[in-house]
């Protein structure tokens, strides 16, 4: 593996070479060199094969042959030639604990795979004194605690959907504060927490003021290269690659000043847009398309796999 400067300091920083936040807060791109695209698939991808779906049985669940669980979907993974994979959280069972979680992290090493991330459906919009707020807190620290049990480096959270009565830049600071009050568990763990560009954030500029604001070196850009709106969402895509530790990969973007179209998107464009601005990391597929996943993934991570190569 050619040595970065960012591989050295993320090593130094785990043996106590040198401090943490003044140098990796997330202030000024992260110094890379955009050779190292490695491609994942998210769970999310096979939402209709899991039996459960954040805490209850899923409707739409397939059995039978088509039917996933975390193992299965590890050892799918394994079997396209993918380096990571995205274990999201709504499709564990509600009564998953740490034997869990470590059976995940043993499969994975077995398969010679690594587990990119997870994912929770939180909501960082709500203001301190609101009921709500304090689950949500808590909820992504117990998502913290399982990331690390996985051995999974990241977690994907969300400012979520304005609640009544909030406006766009009162969310904004509530999600800066939540994320504040959560990092230092993070940082406990060694999990970053990715916040992603999803719901109230559509812009780059919105998402990477957030992430420096609460200025800490474990909290990071999560790039969702389909949830930006925006008149050129490549564009935006090439604002927030610099930043990013994570990057999720979507077939279509949204279109329209209020973003409620679709069209395809150009992956082979935010592939090389990644590369261009240095970004190096998981590029972690995750289909959303109504469509068979097991017959329109594979094609997509092939050529995933010839374009990140």
């Amino acid at each position: 593996m050619q040595m970065t400067r960012r591989n050295w300091m993320t090593g130094a920083v785990g043996f106590g070479l040198v401090p943490a936040s003044p140098l990796l807060a997330v202030k000024d791109p992260y110094p890379r060199s955009g050779k190292g695209l490695q491609v994942a698939l998210a769970a999310y991808s096979f939402r209709n094969q899991f039996e459960w779906s954040r805490g209850k049985k899923n409707p739409k669940f397939e059995g039978g042959g088509r039917a996933m669980d975390m193992p299965k979907f590890l050892q799918y993974c394994a079997s396209q030639g993918l380096k990571g994979a995205e274990l999201t959280s709504y499709f564990f069972s509600p009564d998953a604990g740490e034997a869990t979680f470590t059976e995940c992290r043993e499969i994975a090493a077995k398969l010679g795979i690594a587990i990119s991330g997870t994912a929770v459906g939180n909501n960082f919009s709500h203001p301190k004194d609101a009921p709500e707020r304090p689950g949500q807190i808590d909820y992504v620290k117990q998502w913290i605690d399982h990331a690390a049990m996985m051995g999974a480096p990241h977690v994907r959270v969300f400012a979520g959907a304005h609640p009544k009565g909030v406006s766009g830049e009162e969310a904004e600071q509530n999600a800066i504060d939540a994320l504040t009050e959560t990092a230092s568990h993070a940082a406990d763990k060694k999990v970053y927490l990715g916040i992603e560009n999803h719901d109230s954030i559509t812009t780059a500029d919105r998402l990477l003021r957030i992430v420096r604001a609460v200025d800490s070196p474990w909290v990071c850009v999560n790039l969702d290269s389909g949830n930006f709106i925006a008149e050129d969402v490549y564009a935006e895509i090439a604002a927030s690659s610099p930043y990013a530790m994570n990057v999720q990969l979507k077939t279509e973007i949204k279109v329209g000043k209020t973003g409620k179209e679709k069209a395809p998107a150009d992956l082979e464009r935010v592939v090389k847009i990644l590369r261009d601005t240095g970004y190096e990391g998981y590029v972690v597929l995750e289909y959303e398309e109504e469509k068979d996943p097991y017959e329109h993934v594979p094609p997509l991570l092939e050529k995933l796999l010839e374009w990140c190569a």
